[in-house]
């Protein structure tokens, strides 16, 4: 079955066989399986084609071959090849036989390739170069952001040997909420990069389409990658998605309702860790916040943990004047960790234009205007 999957791939003439005709009837053999796709030239197999090839007409071994492509066996579990049902009613063996995401890179290469971000895989890897020191948070949701990390870690050890899966879903699932730039994303990176495991943001504008059925479709290719791999799946600003239900008025809400119930569904069965992010917890639908293992509130940092930021900030850039007064600064100025950075950037550009080597205080309050003007505040 994975060498019929991978036959296009590496040796497309050897099913070209396969596109005898059948005289008697002027069409292809039903038995043969297959479909065509829309550029490649050759004969793409269907379970169909695997069941003439290993089974013929004996019935226990294409009994057997079910069995063998089964969604709980090691070649679908493993996600070693896929089954591609295209249109509902058609026989289970008509489905397409295709090769795994990373089957192909690792019998070539040793290792998966990262995929393409596109409208087919709408979720984008991000990275960080920060670290942990310069997250400035406080102990209580250290300690939550510590249990997730645990238990991307762990997760699977805890199940299998310590027998939680007897009793607990797979995955873990927690939600991220507070203002912005208090370092939701900024965790969810930490945590990849500390667990040794990507962490792919959801592009909700990729995702969610007018059309029905399109946001399913286009969520399922992410979940369908990511289902084998130790991915962490990072949904920013995710009422968006997966916020309240509505009651059903319409033929559209009804619609809206069925993506939610879809949603929560896919999270709820994701065997790997998902973090939501969002400004205010209220946003998101009752029946996910149910099924969060965790919620943690970045709420906005006090002076002293702004002092921190600001602190940090100089140590990177080494550009910051020494009469600025990051403490007068801090506890002036009510600012998150985000805010903080792009007053930062500005006050740099500033210097940059006016040919200065350093960023000087009235820089910095330039950029807090600006920063505060945005959220609707003045200083």
């Amino acid at each position: 079955n994975l060498a019929l999957a991978l036959a296009p791939h590496l040796r497309p003439q050897l099913l070209d066989l396969l596109f005898v005709s059948n005289r008697n009837l002027d069409r292809g053999f039903c038995e043969f399986g297959g479909w065509k796709g829309r550029h490649h030239g050759g004969f793409l197999p269907t379970v169909e084609t695997a069941a003439f090839l290993v089974a013929g007409e004996d019935l226990a071994r294409r009994f057997e071959l079910r069995r063998m492509l089964d969604e709980a066996a090691p070649l679908r579990r493993l996600g070693l090849v896929r089954l591609v049902h295209e249109s509902p009613g058609e026989p289970w063996y008509g489905a397409a036989l295709v090769a795994g995401a990373d089957t192909l890179d690792l019998l070539c290469t040793g290792e998966a390739r990262k995929p393409d971000y596109s409208a087919q895989f709408p979720a984008k890897l991000i990275e960080t170069r920060l670290d942990w020191d310069d997250l400035v948070l406080d102990a209580e949701v250290m300690d939550e952001v510590q249990a997730i990390t645990t238990w991307a870690r762990h997760g699977e050890t805890l199940m299998r040997d310590w027998r939680l899966e007897k009793s607990l879903k797979p995955g873990y699932r927690c939600l991220f909420f507070g203002p912005p730039g208090t370092g939701k994303t900024l965790t969810a990176t930490l945590i990849g990069r500390q667990v040794q495991a990507d962490v792919y943001r959801i592009d909700l504008s990729m995702v969610v389409s007018k059309y029905i059925g399109e946001t399913e479709k286009n969520l399922a290719q992410v979940f369908d990658q990511a289902q084998h791999r130790r991915w962490i799946l990072f949904f920013d600003e995710a009422d968006a998605l997966f916020g309240k239900r509505t009651a059903t008025s319409s033929s559209n809400d009804r619609h809206a309702n069925q993506e939610v119930s879809y949603l929560l569904q896919r999270v709820e069965d994701f065997p790997g860790t998902v973090i939501l992010a969002s400004n205010l917890k209220g946003n998101i639908d009752d029946a996910f916040a149910r099924r969060f293992q965790s919620a943690v509130y970045f709420p906005m940092p006090d002076a002293e943990q702004r002092l921190r930021l600001w602190e940090g900030m100089v140590r990177h850039t080494g550009r910051l004047d020494a009469e600025v007064d990051l403490r007068e600064l801090a506890e002036r100025h009510e600012l998150a960790g985000g805010a903080i950075a792009n007053v930062v950037r500005f006050g740099a550009i500033n210097a940059m234009q006016a040919g200065r080597e350093r960023i000087l205080a009235a820089d910095l309050r330039k950029g807090i205007a600006k920063e505060l003007r945005k959220e609707g505040r003045t200083v």
